[in-house]
């Protein structure tokens, strides 16, 4: 019997994946000009290393600090350093960025293989934050912390479940890298001691979970769980929920079970930080979408336009209704098509009118459809509106702060009102009330 989580949720959103799912990746050739932001995690950005006139090699770092929570940003091309200035990301926010002139050389620098026989935990997690990976999920938080919980974990859990709407560059990864992501997920076991690894895979991937399957055929501690068809399957609370059947509580963290959840690509990331000694400076993109006129899966050099990656997919058939950077249901919308892909970039999707299906805002009936979907046991109703009019104390009792803001609200919602939106800002205007009562 396959496994999801109980409460809340929906098992018929549209998964729009067939447009991309049985199609090989292909291979972007590196950009003319590369722009690499200094902050493509969450935490502290990082110092440029290199200044203008500097030459530069394919994997070379560009930027870190001594901050707890960063992530080391690394060149994607071989050139010149041309500007080491602020420049916008794909979605408007402008961040300092080290700006390469591709040369054409594809100079490398020399990547040490490592011998995971013969490495330690700490090593392990020393490769890993060398190398800059981060959760490429869309969450960017830094791995090497999360490689090093504050309490003792048992199960690692890779999130295959891949569940938003259009993206499928996980499915790929799975079905064309098996063997790189059983392997990072060994890695990842070995650094914090865990002696379970389950690779978690909703069953529309059915050609995945049997390749993986066959892939952990004999190997100590390792499984594959084909889940449900039911979104937000691949959150990190749902995701244990469903297959442990515990509950990670209010405010806390994966650790507090016993748990670390990673993303697909991340592991496969790992695998090739640790075993072939490769910084992280390309990922593979999800370019979807009715707009698009030939929609794939695209490995990216870090750096390169959005709209670079549009024309490699030939680009968009009619002015999108909506550009989207992730998936759907979460991902912020793209406004600036020459800023960088980075590498939380899972997907460029293009949506016409009719996949849009903007907000009208209209009053609030009370159906309660957004409390029924809630994966949280929330009543998103209530934060929307007073998220909306600024009642952070109303908010704050009502849990806001778990929200994982998968977006089923807005999606259920029946006069279509922007409940995900106006949360998220409650939660961000909470934030900065307590970030300035710890000050002051």
């Amino acid at each position: 019997m396959q496994k999801t989580f109980p409460r809340g949720g929906n098992k018929r959103l549209p998964d729009h994946k067939e447009a991309t799912a049985g199609k090989p990746i292909l291979t972007l050739p590196a950009p003319p000009i590369a722009v690499i932001p200094m902050g493509q995690h969450i935490g502290a950005p990082c110092e440029p290393l290199v200044n203008v006139g500097d030459k530069v090699k394919v994997g070379q770092p560009l930027g870190r600090t001594g901050a707890f929570v960063c992530s080391p940003v690394h060149s994607s091309v071989s050139g010149e350093v041309i500007a080491v200035e602020e420049r916008p990301l794909a979605t408007g926010r402008r961040v300092l960025s080290v700006v390469i002139r591709n040369d054409g050389k594809d100079d490398t620098v020399p990547f040490e293989a490592g011998d995971l026989k013969k490495m330690s935990p700490d090593t392990i997690r020393q490769r890993v934050k060398d190398a800059g990976i981060v959760g490429m999920g869309g969450a960017g938080f830094p791995t090497h912390i999360k490689l090093n919980p504050p309490k003792p974990v048992h199960t690692i859990i890779i999130n295959g479940a891949e569940c938003e709407p259009y993206l499928t560059c996980d499915h790929r990864l799975m079905v064309e890298r098996t063997a790189e992501l059983v392997e990072g997920l060994q890695v990842m076991m070995k650094s914090n001691g865990a002696t379970r690894g389950i690779i978690a895979i909703e069953a529309n991937k059915p050609d995945a979970a049997a390749q993986v399957q066959e892939a952990v055929k004999g190997r100590d501690g390792l499984s594959v769980e084909v889940l449900k068809v039911k979104y937000p399957q691949g959150a990190e609370k749902q995701l244990i929920k469903a297959i442990l059947d515990v509950e990670v509580p209010s405010g806390g963290l994966p650790c507090d079970v016993g748990c670390v959840v990673s993303n697909v690509h991340t592991a496969v990331s790992v695998y090739e930080a640790v075993i072939l000694g490769k910084p992280c400076y390309e990922r593979v993109v999800t370019v979807s979408g009715g707009s698009v006129v030939d929609p794939r899966n695209v490995l990216v050099r870090i750096g390169t336009p959005v709209q670079t990656v549009l024309d490699f997919c030939g680009g968009l058939l009619a002015e999108p209704a909506a550009l989207i950077s992730g998936g759907p249901m979460t991902g912020p919308p793209l406004v600036d098509l020459f800023g960088p892909v980075v590498k939380t970039s899972s997907g460029i999707i293009a949506l016409t009118r009719e996949e849009a299906g903007f907000d009208q805002n209209r009053p609030c009936i009370s159906c309660a459809r957004c409390v029924k979907a809630c994966p949280m046991g929330l009543t998103p109703n209530l934060l929307g509106e007073y998220s909306h009019n600024e009642l952070h104390d109303k908010i704050r009792k009502l849990r806001v702060q778990d929200c994982i803001e998968c977006g089923l609200c807005s999606y259920v919602c029946p006069s279509k009102r922007a409940l995900v939106t106006w949360i998220k800002k409650g939660k961000a205007d909470l934030a900065a009330l307590r970030a300035k009562e710890r000050v002051s």
